[in-house]
């Protein structure tokens, strides 16, 4: 992992169930510096939109949202900050489903197209421990997929409904 600081596809803890945080680890400075790390790494990437614990090494149920998703203009001069998911649980999802274009830091130099429900919504608790549940739609709903997916140890390759690699720019 010596230039890039996320982990990359082949790597056990992607194939792995991530772990719950404990209740007592809520608070703890392991999980505030894994939380800093995380959003970290996702700055660091012009093209990432989330990150999940075990992608940076974690074996944890913990998702980080990039700010910017949640920008409501362009012109906005700051992104809000990131959204932090600890334990989050899929609590409804519609029936409609739509073929997406996906990508994945773990995977680098691929994408594809996936079949993602088109509304999400997820229980989890932000980084302070207090629960929530957000309803997503579109790109939103689709990373809460993408990032539950990572936490049971799936990768995106594996629900891909094509697949190709990504075209480098002369």
């Amino acid at each position: 992992m010596a230039k890039d600081h996320i982990v990359q596809t082949g790597a056990a803890i992607l194939r792995q169930k991530a772990a719950p945080l404990a209740t007592k680890d809520l608070h703890s400075r392991r999980t505030a510096a894994l939380l800093k790390k995380m959003s970290a790494a996702l700055a660091k990437e012009p093209y990432g939109v989330a990150l999940a614990a075990p992608q940076v090494g974690e074996p944890l149920r913990i998702f980080v949202i990039a700010g910017r998703v949640f920008k409501k203009n362009k012109e906005e001069p700051k992104d809000p900050p990131d959204m932090v998911f600890i334990n989050p649980k899929l609590v409804k999802k519609s029936r409609g489903k739509k073929e997406v274009s996906e990508g994945c830091l773990s995977v680098r130099g691929k994408y594809g197209s996936v079949l993602r429900h088109e509304k999400a919504s997820v229980r989890a608790l932000d980084a302070r421990g207090a629960p929530f549940i957000y309803h997503g739609s579109g790109l939103l709903s689709q990373i809460f997929q993408h990032e539950l997916d990572h936490l049971e140890g799936v990768l995106y390759t594996d629900k891909a409904v094509t697949l190709q690699d990504e075209q480098k720019e002369n």
